[in-house]
């Protein structure tokens, strides 16, 4: 193979290379993207704090408007699928363009007035639930839905 083939080559593979490259690096889209992150632990007792780390992508940063939070119970009737929703605000903040941030979302197991929002448990048994979320910007696009691992309540 003659210099001027193989420069050929070379030049042709690099530019696939940066156009391969370049399609992979905008992870930033219009409607938020979710990935979940972490839980502070799988098994909680009364009085204990949850604590949900979910990392957000969004090309506009524009996601101030809301994120709703569906707890669905394994074991306690009444709990399961559409019942536990809770909606809260987002908190303000000036809008960044291609934003990543983590999120963290705080609730207390089984106690009220402590600061937290708080999660009842199922009874007088023990409960196995798993928890969704979503988020919607101030445009209105809605993001992807994640879930969490499940986590026991203990009485």
């Amino acid at each position: 193979m003659n210099i001027q083939a193989m420069k050929a080559k070379i030049l042709i593979l690099f530019v696939i290379a940066l156009i391969t490259n370049s399609c992979n690096k905008n992870i930033y889209t219009t409607s938020p993207q979710l990935s979940f992150k972490t839980v502070n632990a799988t098994s909680f007792s009364n009085g204990d704090l949850i604590s949900f780390n979910i990392e957000v992508t969004d090309k506009e940063g524009d996601i101030q408007d809301s994120i709703w939070i569906q707890r669905v119970s394994r074991v306690c009737p009444g709990t399961g699928a559409f019942a536990s929703i809770y909606k809260y605000s987002m908190p303000q903040f000036t809008a960044t363009k291609d934003l990543k941030a983590t999120i963290e979302i705080d609730f207390r197991y089984g106690q009220i007035n402590t600061g937290y929002p708080p999660l009842q448990g199922c009874g007088n048994k023990n409960d196995t639930s798993y928890f969704r979320f979503w988020i919607k910007d101030n445009a209105g696009n809605v993001s992807d839905t994640i879930k969490s691992p499940d986590c026991a309540f203990l009485k």
